[in-house]
């Protein structure tokens, strides 16, 4: 079974549970924000990557409306409640400004493995600590899952859109823990040659070998 939902695709990847705060401008979307404050209705998020929408995207509730302009634009509050399939989609829905399609629901398990969410926190408290990014990280293992973390860990957009079409929670934790393995040893060159490329025209103080 398949429903309509109006679509509002971007540049980005939105989460189940995730906040995201919009301006809204441009007439269409201000049409598609109007109708589901008057409905009580949701909207789709699909990413925009390569210039195309991709097939998975994610069902977005308004929470509010922040402020109003005198020219139309608003402020919005929302926040990610699922994740949806396209089976058809519709660049202008009808009678419509916006584009819209016809989606399938998709089931998200959420239940991971707790020594995986460990591993993932050591891992990714250790990328911060190589590039001195001073972000707040959750508790402990059981405070968190990776749609969490998932725009923090050091994902390009292709990879955070691959994270949101992998429907099992351990999956994801291994898709993420895979990346980490990967880039922090990659950082950690970097940051080596960029720390020995700072040092260029010092004076060092170097012990020659006994040779």
């Amino acid at each position: 079974m398949t429903d309509f939902i109006p679509l509002f695709p971007l540049k980005l990847v939105v989460y189940p549970g995730e906040h995201l705060n919009l301006h809204i401008f441009e007439p269409r979307y201000k049409q598609l924000v109007r109708e589901c404050e008057q409905n009580s209705t949701t909207f789709g998020i699909p990413s925009f990557i390569e210039n195309r929408v991709t097939d998975f995207g994610t069902e977005i509730k308004l929470l509010s409306i922040e402020k109003r302009y005198e020219n139309g634009e608003i402020d919005i509050k929302t926040q990610g409640v699922g994740i949806f399939k396209i089976n058809e989609y519709y660049s202008q829905a009808p009678n419509k400004l916006y584009a819209g399609a016809d989606i399938k629901r998709v089931e998200h398990n959420v239940e991971g493995d707790f020594l995986s969410y460990d591993k993932i926190l050591q891992s990714v408290s250790e990328l911060f600590k190589v590039l001195d990014i001073k972000k707040e990280l959750p508790a402990n293992s059981k405070s968190f899952k990776t749609y969490d973390i998932a725009h923090h860990v050091g994902f390009s957009l292709e990879q955070e859109y691959q994270l949101l079409c992998i429907p099992s929670e351990i999956e994801r934790q291994q898709f993420m823990l895979s990346h980490l393995d990967r880039m922090i040893p990659v950082v950690k060159e970097m940051e080596r040659l960029r720390k020995k490329a700072s040092m260029n025209g010092h004076f060092k103080n170097i012990i020659p070998p006994k040779v």
